[in-house]
C-alpha cells in the first residue's frame, strides 16, 4: 500500500512531527516523513555557488520557455547523460527547473538547456518565494497575417489561379505561422526526441514535398493557432495559484518607534512589529491581536463563508479581510512566511507530485508517438513500394496519421486537470499536497480520526471535583494545577484553568516528567505526586473498588477522569469534559452517504470515547491508545483498506504518516499542518473531507472523460484517414479541438 507514497522529484527530507492532543503527556514526537518532498518549502534558489542539501546540492532556474509536458521530456532527455544529476524537479506552472546534483558542473547544465533553447535564469532566494507574472508572448497580428496568406493560398489554388501566386502565398504564411515550431521540431529531432514540435513539422514539410502547399500553409497556421489558444488556456490554471497572492496588500501601516505609524512594505516588516488595521482592510501579515476587536473574513485561508469574531489573543491571517472594527496586532510572521504565502507553495510544490493518471499518460505517451510514427512511415512507404500504391495518396495519408498522432491532447490534459482541481480545493479552505493524493482520495474506504481537536473542540472544562484523601482541598488543587500547568494537553490546561478562575497559586513543580500515554509527575515541596489517568492509576496501583465504580460511572457520561496521585494513594479527582463540534456529526454523515467506515482512535477511556462516537455517529471505537497502539491499528486497516487518518496536526505523526492519506486540523497548528499533512483542512471542520472526498471523485472523473475523449477521436480520424475521408487540416482541426475541448473540460474544476 506504500507505493503511491513517493514523489517524483527529490526534495531535502524533514521529519513528520505532531503532538498528540488525547493522551496526558505532551513530548513532541519526531518520526521520519513517508513524504515529506516538497511539503510546502519552495525550492532553495542557486546563483554562482552551490547551495547544500540533504544529498548534495541543488540548483534552481526560471525558464521562460518551459510550460508544458513536451519541454519537460525534452529537458530530462538532454540533461539525461551528465554525471551527478540526482533528480529534476519541474514546476511548469511557474516555469522552474529545480536540478538536485551531486557537484554536477553547472556550466555543462546550463549549456545543455541552452542548446535546446531553454535558456535558464539562476534564481535568487528572495525570488523563489515569489509567483511569476508569465504572460504568453503570442503575436496576434503576425499570426492574423499568415492565416489570411494561408487562405488566400487555398482560395487561390481552388480557383485554379497561378501557381506561382499559390506558392507565395503559401510560403509567406508558413514563414510568419512556422518557424517557431520548425525551430522546436528541429531541436527535438537532434536530440531523438519525437514531440508534437517534430511531428507537426514533419507533416508540413512532407505536404510541400509532394506539392501541396495551400495544405501545408493552413496545417502550420492552425497549428500555431491552437498553440497561442491553448497557452491562454493554460494560464488560467496558471492564474488561480498566482491570484492567491493579489490577496495580500503591498503595504501596512506600523508603528515606529517615535509612535508614529508609516506605511511600510510588507516585505520590510520584521516580526514583533505592530501593525494597525482599518475596518474594509485587507490584513498584510500573519499576527495576534494585542488591541481592539474586529469581524474577520478568512475565506482565502480557511473556506469559511461567516465572518469570524476576533478579540485580544486572536490569530489573524494574510489575506484576510477586517470587515467591521479597527485593531492593532504584533507581527508573528515575515511576509514569505506567512500563512497564505506557505499555502501558494505548498500547491505549487504540489504540481511536482504527479498523480497516477498523469503518470500512466506520460509513459503511455512516450512509447505512442514513435510507434505512431513508424507506422504513418510504413504507410506511406510500403503500399506504393510493395503493392503498387499511389505514391501521392499513401504518402498524404501518412502524413494525415502524423498530424492526428500528436498527444498533446492526452498529455496536457492531465496536469491541467489535478493543478485546477488543486486550486480548487485552496478555495474550500483545503490545502492538498499532491496531485497523488487528490487522485487518491476517491478511493478512501475507512477513515480513523482522532477525537480530541478533531471530533471535539479540544477545549474541555472541568465538570467535577471529589477530594478523596486526607488532603484539605485548596491544596490538593494547588498540586494537581501546578502539575497541569506544565502540560498542553487540552485536559491539564482545563484543571489548571479552574485552579486560575479560583485564584489558586501554583506550587513549585521540580523533577518534572511526561509519562507517555498516562499524565505527568513532579516533585513539589520535596513529595513526588502524579497528575494522570486510570492507566497510571493502576500502574501505580492505587485503584480501588470504590474507586472503579466512580470513574466507570464518570466516563460513561462522557467525562475524561484525572486523579492526583501522591502518599500512596488517590488524593483528589477531576471530571473534564470536551464538546463535540456542531460540524462533526454532519460531517460523519456525509462520509457515510459515500460508503466510507470511520473508527475513533483515542488515548481517552473507552467509556468516554463511546458517548462521543454516539453522538455523532462513529462506527467503531478504540480507546486507550498510545501513539504506537494508533499506529499499530492504522498498519493493520491498511493491509486490507484504502486509509485516511485523521488528527490535529501535533502529535499523531506515526498514524498519520502509515495512513494512505493524512488530513490535519489546520487551525489548531497551521504551520505544522502545512508542513507535514497529505492534506490540511484549514478550519478543522470535518466536513471538508467528504468535500475533498467529492472534488477527487470529480476529478477523476474528468480525467477519465479527457483521456477517453482524446484517444476516441484519434481512433476515429487513424480509421477515417486509412477509408481515404480525412485531410491534413482536418486532422489539424480534430486534434486541435481535441486539446482545447480536453483543457476546457479541466478547467471545469475552478468553478466546483
Amino acid at each position: 500500500m506504500g507505493e503511491h507514497k513517493a514523489h517524483s522529484s527529490c526534495c531535502s527530507q524533514q521529519p513528520h512531527t505532531a503532538h498528540h492532543h488525547d493522551e496526558m503527556s505532551h513530548e513532541h514526537q519526531h518520526t521520519p516523513a513517508k513524504h515529506s518532498c516538497c511539503h510546502g518549502s519552495a525550492p532553495i534558489a542557486m546563483t554562482d555557488s552551490p547551495i547544500p542539501v540533504s544529498n548534495g546540492t541543488q540548483a534552481v532556474y526560471r525558464i521562460n520557455n518551459m510550460d508544458c509536458p513536451t519541454e519537460e521530456a525534452l529537458i530530462r532527455k538532454k540533461l539525461a547523460n551528465i554525471k551527478g544529476i540526482v533528480e529534476l524537479e519541474f514546476n511548469l506552472m511557474q516555469r522552474i527547473l529545480t536540478v538536485h546534483h551531486q557537484q554536477a558542473p553547472l556550466a555543462d547544465i546550463e549549456a545543455a538547456l541552452m542548446a535546446i533553447d531553454m535558456a535558464p535564469e539562476a534564481i535568487l532566494p528572495n525570488e523563489s518565494d515569489n509567483v511569476a507574472d508569465f504572460r504568453p508572448v503570442i503575436k496576434w497580428k503576425q499570426l492574423a497575417i499568415a492565416g489570411i496568406m494561408a487562405l488566400g493560398a487555398e482560395i487561390v489554388h481552388f480557383m485554379s489561379g497561378p501557381a506561382g501566386l499559390v506558392l507565395l502565398l503559401a510560403i509567406v504564411a508558413i514563414l510568419l505561422g512556422g518557424l517557431g515550431t520548425y525551430k522546436k521540431g528541429w531541436i527535438a529531432l537532434k536530440n531523438f526526441n519525437l514531440n508534437m514540435n517534430a511531428l507537426m513539422s514533419f507533416a508540413v514539410t512532407g505536404a510541400i514535398l509532394i506539392g501541396q502547399w495551400p495544405e501545408a500553409a493552413m496545417v502550420m497556421v492552425l497549428f500555431t493557432l491552437a498553440e497561442a489558444i491553448e497557452a491562454k488556456s493554460m494560464d488560467r490554471a496558471r492564474n488561480a495559484i498566482k491570484n492567491l497572492l493579489s490577496l495580500t496588500p503591498e503595504t501596512a501601516t506600523v508603528l515606529q518607534s517615535d509612535g508614529s505609524w508609516v506605511e511600510m512594505d510588507i516585505k520590510e516588516v520584521l516580526i514583533g512589529s505592530t501593525i494597525r488595521v482599518k475596518p474594509g482592510e485587507r490584513i498584510a501579515l500573519d499576527g495576534k491581536i494585542i488591541a481592539g476587536q474586529s469581524t474577520i473574513n478568512q475565506a482565502p485561508i480557511t473556506g469559511e463563508s461567516l465572518p469570524i469574531e476576533k478579540m485580544t489573543g486572536d490569530t489573524v491571517f494574510a489575506g484576510t479581510i477586517n470587515e467591521s472594527g479597527s485593531f492593532e496586532y504584533k507581527v508573528t510572521a515575515l511576509a514569505a512566511q506567512s500563512t497564505l504565502a506557505r499555502i501558494i507553495k505548498a500547491v505549487e510544490s504540489a504540481q511536482g507530485s504527479k498523480a497516477q493518471t498523469q503518470r500512466f499518460v506520460d509513459r503511455f505517451a512516450k512509447v505512442y508517438t514513435p510507434i505512431v510514427f513508424i507506422i504513418a512511415l510504413g504507410i506511406g512507404i510500403v503500399p506504393p513500394l510493395l503493392f503498387g500504391g499511389m505514391w501521392f495518396d499513401w504518402i498524404y495519408k501518412g502524413l494525415v496519421l502524423l498530424v492526428i498522432a500528436c498527444p498533446c491532447a492526452l498529455v496536457i490534459s492531465t496536469p491541467v486537470t489535478i493543478v485546477s482541481g488543486l486550486a480548487a480545493a485552496t478555495r474550500y479552505g483545503i490545502l492538498i499536497k499532491g496531485g497523488m493524493y487528490l487522485e487518491q482520495g476517491r478511493k478512501l474506504s475507512v477513515l480513523a480520526l482522532d477525537k480530541t481537536g478533531t471530533i471535539t473542540y479540544g477545549k474541555p472544562q472541568q465538570t467535577l471535583f471529589l477530594a478523596l484523601g486526607t488532603l484539605d482541598e485548596l491544596e490538593i488543587k494547588a498540586i494537581a494545577s501546578s502539575l497541569a500547568a506544565r502540560s498542553d494537553h487540552p485536559v491539564s490546561k482545563a484543571i489548571a484553568l479552574a485552579a486560575k478562575e479560583q485564584n489558586i497559586a501554583p506550587l513549585n513543580v521540580s523533577n518534572f516528567t511526561a509519562v507517555l500515554g498516562q499524565g505527568t509527575r513532579g516533585e513539589i515541596n520535596g513529595a513526588l505526586w502524579f497528575l494522570g489517568n486510570h492507566r497510571m492509576a493502576e500502574e501505580l496501583g492505587a485503584c480501588s473498588n470504590e474507586l472503579e465504580k466512580t470513574i466507570e460511572g464518570l466516563e460513561r457520561q462522557g467525562n475524561t477522569v484525572v486523579m492526583l496521585i501522591g502518599n500512596q494513594a488517590v488524593q483528589g479527582l477531576f471530571a473534564v469534559a470536551d464538546t463535540v463540534k456542531e460540524t462533526s456529526i454532519e460531517a460523519i454523515a456525509q462520509l457515510k452517504s459515500l460508503g466510507i467506515k470511520t473508527i475513533m482512535l483515542t488515548g481517552d477511556n473507552a467509556h468516554t470515547a463511546s458517548v462521543i462516537a454516539a453522538q455523532v455517529g462513529i462506527d467503531q471505537v478504540k480507546g486507550n491508545l498510545l501513539p504506537e497502539d494508533k499506529l499499530a491499528v492504522v498498519s493493520e486497516l491498511t493491509t486490507s483498506d484504502v486509509v485516511g487518518m485523521v488528527g490535529d496536526g501535533i502529535n499523531d505523526a506515526p498514524a498519520l504518516a502509515k495512513a494512505d492519506i493524512g488530513f490535519a486540523m489546520g487551525a489548531m497548528g497551521t504551520d505544522t499542518a502545512i508542513e507535514t499533512a497529505d492534506v490540511a483542512l484549514m478550519d478543522d471542520d470535518l466536513c471538508k473531507i467528504p468535500q475533498f472526498i467529492r472534488l477527487s471523485q470529480s476529478t477523476f472523473s474528468i480525467l477519465v472523460q479527457n483521456i477517453a475523449f482524446a484517444l476516441v477521436i484519434k481512433t476515429i480520424f487513424f480509421v477515417l484517414t486509412f477509408l481515404g475521408d480525412t485531410t491534413m487540416w482536418m486532422a489539424v482541426f480534430a486534434d486541435i479541438g481535441t486539446s482545447l475541448l480536453v483543457v476546457a473540460n479541466g478547467l471545469r474544476l475552478l468553478k466546483k
